[in-house]
């Protein structure tokens, strides 16, 4: 049986293996994703200088106290990001994942700010 501690050791380095290889910059800035069990967190990230540009959480007053751990959560907080970030002139970004699967409450929340206008 694989601890918590050890799966979350895991993901901390597939997430190190790939921002070895992806960086936010000013014209395309990061799109970064944390998912806890109740909650999911998404920043856009300027890492030239080291800002958060916008942020958007399931925590936020506008959801529900027990909805943030699942996926149409994901895709509330994916369209307001994209919304935020489109109102401060950023259309392109680089995803990243955080070591996590592109599957389930990860994937819904990419394919949301997809569609809300956000390319990446």
């Amino acid at each position: 049986m694989v601890s918590r501690a050890d799966k979350n050791a895991k993901r901390l380095h597939r997430h190190k293996r790939v921002r070895a290889k992806i960086s936010g910059t000013p014209v395309r800035p990061r799109l970064c994703v944390y998912r806890s069990n109740d909650n999911i967190y998404v920043q856009v990230i300027d890492d030239t200088v080291g800002n958060t540009l916008v942020a958007a959480s399931s925590t936020e007053a506008s959801f529900d106290k027990n909805e943030g751990g699942n996926v149409e959560a994901a895709k509330k907080v994916g369209k307001l990001a994209a919304e935020r970030a489109l109102e401060k002139g950023i259309s392109e970004v680089v995803f990243d994942r955080g070591g996590y699967l592109y599957h389930g409450r990860i994937k819904a929340l990419a394919e949301a700010a997809r569609e809300a206008g956000l390319k990446f």
